[in-house]
């Protein structure tokens, strides 16, 4: 490494998440190993995830087990554990263990936040490492194309300002899911702006097989909209209550009524069902010309949007079940353990 690099990336630290990831830790590591001071917070791993991280030299935080695990719980510890081991820390890189850091991406990353104050988190493009080997994979990889430019949340790898994120006491490590936005909501309201770069940030190892992982995906991803919008609903923005809405009209509200009213209507309720295929044809049309997919990619990201609204109904109505009851959600994952790393 030059000393332009080194000087570059020493007010930078990584916080980096996970459990049994395996090689993709090692990967994840080695990506960064050298380059900033790092801090693994692992959530009880027993495939010898704690004793890989220690031999490369990283500081690890193992959680306490007694306590309900969210990633957002171990974001903030591992954050916590960065600034009190290395105070000078002025940016911190957050990043999944299934993610590998794309070289150049801090440096360039740290320049940003450094050229402009009012930014509080920059986050850059994560690619699936394997796209072409699932539908799922390549879901994700559609997925993490986002707009570049000025942005409204980022997701899970970001650089973010320390004096920011402290601001705004971190993660709410009660959310299982939506993290990420629901930090980016309370800087936004601080203030502070999030951008996206057009630049390669990560690799990302989804390891998606089954439409099993892909529903608990979208469930997830319901629970999460559900979540935001009953915190954040009500403030000027709305926060995810479009999107909780279009959930419950497309997951419930029209299937109800197209089926429900079949009888007295003869059939002819069942023509509401139409609006799945025109919903699906115009998310193609729209990822077609306006974000460059091919029309297999496009169509298949439109079906996906629009079969994935069930699950995100499970979701939904997971969250409000609970929150009716005073339950705790409880963790939805859809991957399975890596290889071993012992």
């Amino acid at each position: 490494m030059t000393n332009d690099k080194q000087q570059m990336t020493k007010q930078v630290g990584l916080v980096v998440i996970g459990r049994n990831e395996g090689e993709r830790l090692r990967r994840c590591l080695l990506s960064v190993t050298g380059k900033a001071h790092i801090v693994y917070v692992d959530s009880g791993s027993t495939d010898g995830s704690v004793e890989m991280a220690r031999s490369l030299g990283v500081d690890v935080v193992e959680l306490d087990l007694s306590i309900p695990f969210t990633a957002a719980r171990a974001r903030n510890e591992g954050f916590a554990h960065l600034l009190q081991s290395y105070p000078e820390t002025e940016f911190v890189q957050f990043v999944d263990g299934d993610c590998e850091i794309v070289e150049g991406w801090l440096a360039h990353a740290q320049q940003e936040l450094e050229a402009q104050p009012k930014i509080a988190v920059v986050c850059g493009r994560r690619r699936e490492r394997f796209p072409e080997q699932t539908i799922y994979n390549k879901l994700c990889d559609i997925e993490w194309d986002t707009p570049v430019g000025e942005a409204s949340a980022c997701g899970g790898d970001s650089m973010m300002r320390t004096e920011a994120f402290q601001q705004v006491e971190g993660f709410n490590a009660t959310l299982i899911a939506g993290e990420e936005p629901e930090l980016c909501v309370r800087l936004r309201e601080q203030g502070w702006k999030i951008f996206r770069l057009d630049a390669e940030m990560t690799l990302h190892d989804a390891q998606m097989t089954r439409v099993s992982q892909w529903w608990k995906r979208f469930l997830r991803g319901g629970h999460a909209y559900a979540e935001g919008s009953w915190l954040h609903g009500r403030s000027p923005e709305r926060h995810w209550v479009k999107e909780s809405r279009s959930i419950w009209l497309w997951g419930l509200i029209i299937p109800l009524l197209a089926l429900g009213s079949a009888l007295p209507t003869r059939g002819l309720s069942l023509l509401l069902l139409g609006g799945y295929p025109l919903m699906t044809y115009r998310i193609y049309r729209y990822y077609l010309q306006q974000r460059g997919l091919n029309s297999k990619d496009a169509l298949l990201y439109g079906l996906s949007c629009m079969l994935g609204k069930f699950p995100q109904l499970q979701g939904q109505m997971q969250f409000h079940l609970s929150r009716l009851l005073g339950r705790r959600s409880s963790l939805v994952e859809y991957k399975t353990a890596a290889t071993t790393t012992e």
